[in-house]
């Protein structure tokens, strides 16, 4: 399973006997799954069933959908619904407002049925269980083209990712390099400090031991690389995994941030603080991207 955008678009449509069920899906970014649906009310009971329908195929990102029913021919007979009693009382006091007012009784039947609630469609059955195939079907139809969609872009991010990944491996190669010549950096610029103060002492000199072995030891950055090179394992084997891996790569990219900082912090070396910033400024565009991988 290749890696699966958090964005896109499905569109599902069943019908039978004169009613039409259309549902339309679309999904962004989000860290954990979270479905809206816009839904007729008189069918609510049928939100569960398409809530669980999608977790099935969805673990990360915002999904909204709307669901629409149309009745056509025979479907639409006895949907049609006129208030009597409202229209009766509604005319009644415009009239008499008329009357106040002196303006002419000119009420007529497109009046009528611009009066609000007066005249009602229903364009559901009462029982909304009829529908339960209808829908079910729709949003079988849309939850595919959704995945699909977020499959296609799933897989330029994976190349993408792939890319900013192997681009990181540069500074970090400059950094191992680097890292070698750093303690004897500092002896050679100690002893130019030493003698430019007018102080003569030999490498044999306890003290002078003991200050290199402890900066030795301060700027050692040997466990880092080893972490980083562990994460970098991660991260291909989460890149070829069969499921879900947004979050992973998410913690991965924090876990590098977090060694390569560090390796900023103790090697005290300015060739190596040049490629921590080369490092820091790919990985960001990298975790930038991440946020969109389900």
């Amino acid at each position: 399973m290749a890696l699966k955008s958090m964005t896109g678009f499905g569109r599902g449509e069943a019908a039978q006997d004169g009613v039409k069920v259309e549902i339309e899906l679309g999904s962004v970014n989000r860290k954990q799954c979270d479905i809206r649906l816009n839904i007729p009310r008189s069918l609510a009971t049928l939100e569960a069933p398409v809530h669980a329908l999608i977790h099935k195929s969805i673990s990360r990102g915002s999904v909204t959908g709307a669901v629409r029913v149309m009745l056509s021919g025979e479907a639409r007979k006895g949907c049609f619904a006129l208030d009597e009693d409202l229209a009766t009382e509604q005319l009644k006091l415009l009239r008499a407002a008329g009357k106040r007012l002196g303006l002419a009784d000119d009420l007529s039947l497109h009046d009528l049925m611009r009066l609000p609630d007066v005249l009602t469609f229903t364009a559901l059955p009462e029982d909304a269980g009829t529908l339960t195939p209808l829908v079910k079907k729709a949003a079988t139809q849309a939850l595919k083209q959704l995945v699909v969609m977020r499959t296609k872009e799933g897989a330029h991010l994976d190349a993408d990712l792939r890319r900013g990944f192997n681009k990181l491996l540069t500074p970090l190669r400059a950094i191992e390099k680097a890292a070698p010549g750093v303690s004897k950096r500092y002896a050679e610029q100690l002893r130019r400090r030493l003698k430019t103060a007018g102080l003569t002492v030999s490498d044999s000199d306890p003290q002078m031991a003991r200050e290199l072995a402890l900066f030795a030891d301060r700027c050692d950055i040997s466990e880092e690389v080893v972490r980083l090179a562990s994460h970098f394992k991660q991260v291909d084997g989460a890149l070829k995994a069969r499921r879900p891996v947004g979050r992973e790569l998410d913690f991965l990219c924090q876990e590098l941030f977090r060694e390569i900082n560090t390796i900023g912090s103790k090697a005290n070396n300015a060739v190596i603080s040049k490629h921590v910033v080369r490092f820091k400024a790919e990985l960001e565009r990298v975790r930038e991207q991440v946020q969109n991988v389900e």
